[in-house]
């Protein structure tokens, strides 16, 4: 497969791009529901559904341009899906927690843990292939 065709990029950003918008339908269900236009209209629920979405959409974005970075680079294929894999599992899992409470959750926790592991593997290797050329 040629890297600089980015496939595998492509398959998890078209997946991240599909939840961020159910994040983002959960926030426009939660504000019709309590008619709130902006903020969170001191709705637990809402602001629950806006944390969801912008935690998604913080963090979404430079993992995707790190395994973009590692794919054009010539990374393995698996090792690409493994960590696209990773992120959309992270994501969800940190959206069931954010959603079932306010407070620590192990769903959240596994949800920001995976994140931050796939930024700093990513990131170390990026570093190392830098590092390499």
């Amino acid at each position: 497969m040629d890297p600089s065709s980015l496939s595998v990029t492509a398959l998890y950003a078209g997946l991240c791009a599909i939840l961020l918008l159910a994040f983002a339908g959960l926030v426009v269900t939660q504000r019709y529901r309590v008619r709130a236009g902006i903020g969170d209209g001191q709705d637990p629920k809402l602001a629950q559904a806006i944390r969801i979405h912008g935690n998604a959409a913080e963090y979404m974005p430079i993992c995707l341009i790190l395994i973009a970075l590692l794919e054009v680079g010539g990374t393995a294929t698996m090792a690409l899906h493994a960590l696209g894999a990773a992120l959309i599992i992270g994501r969800i899992s940190h959206a069931i927690g954010l959603w079932r409470s306010q407070g620590t959750s192990p769903y959240r926790a596994f949800g920001m843990l995976s994140t931050w592991g796939i930024m700093i593997v990513a990131g170390i290797w990026n570093i190392a292939h830098w590092l390499m050329a």
